[in-house]
């Protein structure tokens, strides 16, 4: 396992990590307490070290299991977290988002909770969660210099969501030196990945990327298959039917990355994220051990060639030379959707999903 700094924080996080929402809810596959301990154990085993949770994660419970997974390893890992929803004084509803909070005085009290749950002096990472551009006022900026003072947290970042606005957002984040930017991004989903990469050049800013859903819900690591058929509860269940049977057919001509015994597609897929300088880790969603074994090994399989890198950017460019909707150019952003249009996404919204909610 190779290591990388996160911003200009000084910490080092591992280049794949943990992302903790599948421990603590159902919405990856039920798994018992000891069984997400077990999981935790295991990744620390295969050198991860960052461990990315969230308050709202099982309402609490995904920070109550990576705090007791992590009792003895407090001094050898880092630890992230996510606050912004509140969940305290409102029901989750099926897979719907929660009413957002995004206030200095709701950072602090949302963040002192989430040390209790995971019974830490500090977070080595506190992110705010889907916050849109107008909620991350001078109020709520000062509050976050405030617990770094305190020495309650010891880094800032933004969690982005696919669908609660992403460009106005993540810029502000590089803009304002946030430490991580954590966003979704992958070879089939590159367009805001690329976007921040430009601004961060542009900028000089040092604020790294995290990536999550590196495989694409279940494609890139081919989990999901033409035959697969998705539980009523499965988070992947949403996307909608487009979206797999044009990506089965991008598959394919990504196979020139595949090595045989030396990279696996979705060791592949983990590589390319990083094989861009600014990305700090990669945080694919583990459901076993064998998972965590497999993609860990990213870290030190071949990494992809210059060419490589180049064409995976082709393929994207042509769309991997498929020539119809694919049902995901649905975005929603929190300006009114300037931005998105800005950027050349078409906002169309997708009808119909491989799984009924």
């Amino acid at each position: 396992m190779h290591y990388r700094e996160l911003g200009t924080s000084g910490i080092e996080v591992s280049e794949v990590g943990f992302g903790a929402w599948v421990v603590g809810t159902d919405w990856w596959g039920d798994r018992s307490d000891e069984d997400s301990i077990e999981m935790i154990h295991h990744a620390i085993d295969q050198g991860i070290n960052f461990f990315d949770t969230g308050d709202v994660y099982g309402l609490g419970h995904s920070e109550e299991v990576v705090g007791e997974a992590l009792a003895d390893y407090r001094d050898e890992v880092t630890v992230a977290t996510k606050v912004g929803y509140d969940f305290y004084n409102n029901p989750q509803a099926g897979h719907g988002e929660l009413p957002k909070e995004i206030t200095g005085e709701w950072v602090r009290e949302a963040t002192e909770k989430s040390l209790e749950r995971l019974d830490m002096e500090y977070v080595d990472l506190l992110q705010l969660h889907n916050a849109n551009v107008d909620e991350v006022t001078p109020d709520v900026l000062e509050a976050l210099d405030e617990l770094k003072e305190e020495g309650l947290i010891e880094a800032t970042g933004w969690a982005l969501g696919p669908s609660i606005g992403w460009l106005a957002e993540g810029d502000m984040s590089i803009e304002e030196e946030f430490d991580a930017l954590q966003i979704v991004w992958n070879m089939f989903e590159q367009e805001v990945g690329n976007h921040f990469l430009d601004t961060i050049e542009e900028t000089g800013s040092q604020t790294s990327l995290i990536a999550r859903v590196p495989h694409s819900s279940g494609l890139l690591n081919e989990q999901v298959r033409p035959e697969t058929e998705l539980g009523s509860g499965d988070h992947r269940g949403f996307r909608p039917d487009e979206w797999y049977e044009t990506g089965w057919e991008k598959l394919e001509t990504l196979r020139f990355l595949e090595r045989d015994g030396e990279r696996s597609m979705a060791q592949a897929s983990i590589a390319w994220l990083l094989g861009h300088d600014a990305t700090a880790a990669v945080t694919p969603t583990f459901r076993t051990k064998d998972d965590i074994t497999e993609w860990a090994a990213a870290s030190d399989v071949p990494k992809l060639s210059d060419e490589e890198m180049q064409r995976v950017a082709d393929l994207y460019e042509d769309n991997f030379g498929i020539d119809r909707f694919d049902g995901m150019d649905a975005l929603r952003s929190s300006i009114g959707g300037d931005d998105i249009r800005d950027a050349g996404l078409d906002k169309r919204v997708a009808e119909g999903a491989r799984n009924e909610a």
